[in-house]
């Protein structure tokens, strides 16, 4: 159930609850009717805009003044705004037709790599905008973070929407995160183990948060697929990471560790992986593994061009991911998106291949159902980083 859907049924049982003259010590108060029928009311616009007045009260059988009035507060605040007129087959005037601002409030998706960060500019319905690559190599310094922590503040000054409408800063590392998002729990690729966000917050005068970067991916995906309850995503970037996805949100585990299946061991005599051990899935099934050291989009040129070679490589290369798709689904019987830096190179042969393979593996009858690409091929980690403060806002009570 949808987050407006549950609110819906959660609004309407109170106000029948108060309506029905029920006294108790925490029965809802008029006040509190007010501030849920404004952000249903937002919610809904949210959600199905544009909309006319009369199209809320029906749907969300509120008496006009209510709508009317809620509406024109939503609109003074600059939440809402006209956006044109609805059609109707009916003779006289054409209702005005109401949609959220997107440009209202927004936040910053920050992706922290090695030699590289990566930012952009996230508003209301998902949209990114103003992004912007720089070459800063990662260095666990106090010199790094004010560095980073001054161009982060530069990219806002330069963008076009005023400071007060920022939500919230999230920087996406290659590293597992606590619970609270404040400290990094296992940072091996950049030696930032116990990094700590207190010392982002002394440069930067927003909220910020830390995120997985194969978590930020997976929550990407998860504003783009709405049909998606339970899914596996692999983040195959230039490193390997995985999100376990239940029920729509994503399990972290007892200790944090879930779903690292970068660190499952497939040959103990093969490469050395950054974790220490040999033979990690890391070694095989990630991005940077498959290049070699080669350039991306010349390799995949290559590759569609029919290059032998490569081909060779790339045949390699989808067994092992096959072998560790199907280890997985054997475990957890779920749908699994293909993501990261390389969706946007995945065509449906390739998935087709994938399916070849695991057929020669699993004891049991395939069917073809369960592998698919990205729907958000580019940008997925920065987008995500950015998420949870629109998500936050959208369920949050709109109060200035």
């Amino acid at each position: 159930m949808s987050f407006l859907k549950r609110y819906l049924t959660e609004v309407k049982s109170k106000e029948k609850y108060y309506t029905e003259g029920h006294i108790m010590k925490n029965s809802i108060t008029p006040g509190q009717i007010s501030q849920n029928n404004l952000k249903l009311i937002y919610q809904y616009i949210y959600k199905n805009g544009p909309v006319s007045q009369q199209d809320i009260a029906f749907d969300l059988r509120l008496s006009r003044p209510t709508i009317k009035t809620k509406i024109e507060e939503l609109e003074s605040r600059g939440l809402i705004r006209k956006d044109g007129q609805i059609a109707s087959d009916l003779a006289g005037r054409k209702a005005a037709a109401y949609s959220i601002d997107p440009e209202y409030r927004f936040a910053i998706g920050v992706e922290i790599l090695k030699t590289q960060v990566k930012l952009l500019r996230v508003d209301l319905i998902g949209r990114s905008s103003c992004r912007t690559v720089l070459d800063l190599a990662y260095e666990n310094s106090d010199l790094y973070v004010t560095a980073l922590c001054g161009e982060i503040n530069r990219f806002i000054d330069s963008l076009p929407s005023g400071k007060d409408r920022i939500l919230g800063i999230g920087l996406s590392f290659p590293g597992l995160v606590n619970a609270d998002a404040t400290e990094i729990l296992y940072g091996n690729i950049l030696d930032c183990t116990g990094l700590n966000i207190a010392t982002f917050r002394r440069h930067l005068s927003f909220p910020c948060r830390f995120l997985h970067d194969a978590d930020a991916a997976a929550d990407s995906e998860l504003w783009t697929s709405p049909e998606l309850t339970d899914f596996l995503y692999l983040n195959i970037s230039v490193h390997l990471g995985a999100s376990v996805i239940h029920n729509r949100k994503i399990v972290s585990g007892l200790h944090g560790y879930s779903a690292t299946i970068e660190h499952i061991q497939i040959d103990p005599k093969g490469k050395l992986c950054y974790c220490g051990k040999r033979g990690c899935t890391e070694t095989f099934c990630s991005l940077s593994a498959l290049l070699d050291g080669d350039d991306e989009e010349t390799f995949f040129r290559e590759l569609r061009a029919g290059n032998a070679a490569v081909r060779k490589r790339w045949k390699k290369y989808l067994h092992y991911t096959a072998l560790v798709i199907n280890n997985m689904h054997l475990l957890y019987d779920t749908v699994f998106v293909l993501g990261g830096y390389m969706a946007v190179h995945l065509l449906e042969e390739d998935i087709e291949q994938l399916y070849d393979e695991i057929s020669k593996m699993t004891p049991f009858p395939e069917v073809r159902d369960y592998i698919r690409i990205s729907k958000m091929p580019k940008h997925s980690i920065t987008i995500g980083a950015a998420l949870p403060y629109i998500r936050e806002f959208l369920e949050g009570e709109l109060i200035d």
